[in-house]
């Protein structure tokens, strides 16, 4: 059967929000037929982990802190010993929520208001988390037959900017880089590395600004969840086995676009 994922194992970060990005994607792989081990960092990861039980799919949870090596390396261990191995890991985690906005989390504002603290701030939640996450998993990965990982980066700082976003921006734009240099290092290892750059998507934690924003693409709307999902699930599946090292972008056109129309 095309696009089976049966029998992988799969762990998602950032996957604590109802309706975001993590979510979404743990619900389409595991109906897939993964085995699924969510991760966020407050407790209601277990929330997200129940609900998808109930839709008869095989899946755990822990809370961790991935800007914390000692999570990282209990959270690896967990996993790995949960499922005998490790198949798939989606690096969601640094994405703003409803919990931390864009403007709480530091990572707003131009080079002038910026602080270096903020910047290293920035990559700790973005760069460094998937870093540490996917050193510590590598060496599952390269016994599995099919090891995939895939960054969720941003169309901000990969592709595009935006005004008053400059360790947002940096730090997403170095998860593209990080893509590629893993992609390279581990193609003799059978595992693919590539990034999904998101454009306006439609989650909880979008704001009026950015839904007004999402009206004036080209697709007159902003994205779901699910469709970036759909991207993610594919490209762990075994007919995406000779894509790595790409960052496909899913913002509805919107980086195509030279004018704005309202």
């Amino acid at each position: 059967m095309p696009f089976d994922l049966s029998s992988r194992r799969a762990l998602i970060s950032g996957a604590g929000a109802p309706n975001g990005i993590g979510m979404a994607s743990a619900r389409l792989l595991g109906d897939m037929g993964a085995r699924i081990f969510l991760t966020a960092a407050s407790d209601r990861v277990g929330e997200r982990a129940a609900q998808l039980r109930l839709e008869g799919i095989d899946a755990f949870s822990a809370p961790a802190d991935l800007t914390r090596s000692e999570e990282v390396r209990w959270l690896s261990a967990e996993v790995v010993e949960r499922f005998g191995g490790i198949d798939i890991l989606v690096n969601n985690a640094g994405m703003t929520s409803v919990a931390t906005p864009a403007e709480a989390s530091g990572e707003v504002g131009g080079i002038d208001e910026v602080s270096p603290g903020q910047l290293t701030l920035a990559f700790e939640r973005n760069v460094a988390s998937a870093f540490s996450l996917t050193r510590a998993l590598m060496p599952a990965l390269r016994l599995s037959s099919a090891g995939r990982v895939v960054m969720v980066t941003s169309v901000t700082g990969a592709l595009m900017a935006m005004r008053e976003q400059v360790p947002y921006a940096t730090a997403k734009s170095a998860m593209v880089g990080l893509t590629k240099a893993l992609a390279l290092d581990e193609a003799d290892h059978g595992v693919t590395v590539n990034a999904v750059a998101p454009g306006w998507i439609g989650t909880d934690s979008q704001s009026e600004h950015e839904r007004l924003q999402g009206l004036a693409t080209p697709m007159r709307r902003s994205g779901r969840a699910d469709e970036v999902a759909a991207l993610i699930a594919w490209l762990c599946t075994s007919e995406a086995s000779y894509i790595t090292g790409q960052t496909i972008v899913v913002d509805g056109g919107n980086s195509l676009a030279e004018e704005r129309h309202p």
